[in-house]
């Protein structure tokens, strides 16, 4: 007598969220092994919006490529419920949805991004999905000459300082190229301009500043008391503009079900496992790591995907993350590309070049991402 086992059932993955580590992860699973996996995404909006090409809209570039998520989910067979995740049962692995419904998972992965808030009520804080529309006014005034001083702030906690410079150094040359005298300054609590990079590409990010005429006040902790003030410490001194521009601060998910950090992020180890919890992975800016960019979101989904993978029972070696940074400075000329190994939330062995490292020469690299969506924006992709 001879007995036979059927193929094994499939590994039910469920995925939080809609942006680049969501996807990435997605990407990776089928890769590791798409026969395994039964995967649901869950996710709120219709689009995936390419969110750091925003920063340009008001400068009368092209809009920020967007992509249906409908399309996405069906072009890489995974199952899209328009639902925003509510909280986890790590007991009875539930995921438990704002609409009341419930999921069940083999895994979870939390790629829910973070909370944005405005720190400075007095300034105009950059949020992305709307930058042109914010953007507007401010720009308008410059080109009529009625702001000739400008502040742009970065809060305590940011996680991710980059499109400030990129709107101080673009603004500047706007003004440059209307003729108007504007006077840029930039106060951030970091010791030296995106020294997240490291020293020699925040020495070159320095000197394209003070060639741009921008003035930046590092190692600051500053307040807005009201629109036209600026108080830095230490110090304690304070400057006059006419606006002032700020990042928002950002907060994370603080998701019910799980332990969080005092401002709502969520732990994990080297394999972007929820810490102290089975079953449960999380990926880009929900998650504790200090830097927040879409690159180290897809590689914290990349190292998930492959302890997932593991869980499954597939053949896969999960390797711990070793984050490496990528960034592309747009200055309103031509842009800077920037490369970094991190260590401790600290870029060593800086790369700075007007060339590119690294290809697709996209602003977020993904390993499967990036070339998926170059396909996709390709006549008839």
């Amino acid at each position: 007598m001879s007995s036979s086992s059927g193929p094994a059932a499939p590994f039910k993955v469920v995925i939080a969220g809609g942006g680049v580590a969501a996807l990435e992860a997605v990407l990776a699973l089928r890769e590791l092994g798409a026969d395994r996996f039964e995967v649901t995404l869950l996710a709120p909006d219709e689009e995936f919006t390419y969110r750091p090409m925003t920063v340009r809209e008001p400068f009368a570039y092209s809009a920020a490529e967007r992509h249906d998520l409908s399309a996405i989910a069906a072009d890489l067979g995974v199952e899209l419920l328009a639902e925003r995740f509510a909280s986890v049962d790590p007991q009875a692995r539930l995921a438990h949805l704002e609409s009341g419904a419930e999921v069940h998972y083999d895994a979870l992965l939390l790629a829910l991004g973070a909370r944005p808030h405005a720190r400075f009520p007095h300034a105009l804080t950059i949020d992305d999905s709307q930058l042109d529309e914010l953007m507007h006014g401010l720009l308008e005034d410059i080109d009529g000459g009625y702001v000739r001083t400008l502040a742009f702030v970065v809060p305590p906690r940011v996680g991710w300082p980059l499109p400030i410079y990129e709107l101080a150094l673009m603004t500047s040359a706007r003004a440059f190229a209307m003729n108007v005298e504007l006077a840029i300054t930039i106060v951030t609590p970091e010791a030296a301009p995106l020294e997240v990079f490291g020293d020699q590409a925040s020495a070159a990010v320095s000197q394209l500043l003070a060639g741009a005429g921008v003035t930046v006040v590092g190692s600051a902790s500053c307040e807005v008391p009201d629109s036209r003030h600026v108080v830095i410490n230490p110090g304690d001194r304070s400057i006059e503009v006419d606006r002032i521009v700020a990042l928002p601060e950002l907060f994370g998910p603080s998701v019910r079900g799980l332990r969080s950090d005092e401002h709502g992020f969520i732990p994990i180890d080297e394999h972007c496992k929820v810490e102290g919890v089975e079953g449960v992975y999380a990926a880009g800016d929900a998650t504790n790591f200090p830097v927040k960019q879409g690159g180290i979101a897809a590689q914290q989904a990349d190292a998930a995907a492959e302890a997932i993978a593991a869980l499954a029972g597939l053949p896969a070696e999960p390797r711990p993350l070793h984050p490496l940074i990528h960034g592309i400075l747009l200055t309103g000329g031509a842009p800077l590309y920037l490369s970094a190994q991190l260590t401790g939330g600290r870029g060593l062995h800086s790369e700075i070049g007007e060339t590119p490292r690294w290809s697709p020469p996209t602003k977020i690299v993904a390993r499967h991402l990036a070339p998926y969506l170059t396909a996709r924006s390709q006549p008839g992709g």
